[in-house]
C-alpha cells in the first residue's frame, strides 16, 4: 500500500524527505511530543492508527510504545496549511516523553523579556 498520491503531492519535505509530526492528546488538547515522519511512516500510521515515526539518529522507523508500552492510538490526522507538518490527535497510554513525563513539554515556561511595563 502506498501513500495516497494526492496527499503525497501536498507534503513538503526537508532535504532528507522528512516532515514534522506533532502528537496532541485527544481528551486534553495537550501537545505531547514532536517527531519526524516520512511518507512511509505516515502511510503506516494511517493504515494502522498506531503512531509510527522515523528516527533520524537510528535511521529506522519506530512505532510509539512498541517497546515501552506507552502507545499512541491515532484518532485524527491533519496536514497543516503549508503541508510541512502533520498533527496526530491521539489517545496516549503512559508517558509520551522518553524522560518518563506525560508530555515532552512538561517543562518550565520560558521567561519573556519585559516589554513596556508588561
Amino acid at each position: 500500500m502506498a501513500l495516497d498520491p494526492d496527499l503525497a503531492a501536498r507534503l513538503k519535505r526537508n532535504a532528507d524527505g522528512l516532515f514534522t509530526a506533532v502528537a496532541q492528546e485527544r481528551d486534553t488538547g495537550t501537545v505531547l511530543m514532536v517527531a519526524w515522519m516520512d511518507d512511509t511512516a505516515l502511510e503506516r500510521t494511517l493504515a494502522t492508527r498506531r503512531a509510527t515515526y522515523y528516527s533520524r539518529s537510528r535511521q529506522q522507523y519506530w512505532v510509539k510504545g512498541e517497546t515501552s508500552g506507552h502507545t499512541q492510538y491515532v484518532h485524527d490526522a491533519r496536514l497543516d496549511c503549508d503541508g510541512d507538518t502533520v498533527l496526530l490527535v491521539v489517545d496516549q497510554v503512559g508517558a509520551a516523553c522518553h524522560t518518563g513525563n506525560h508530555s515532552c513539554f512538561d517543562t518550565p515556561t520560558l521567561r519573556f523579556a519585559s516589554v513596556d511595563g508588561e
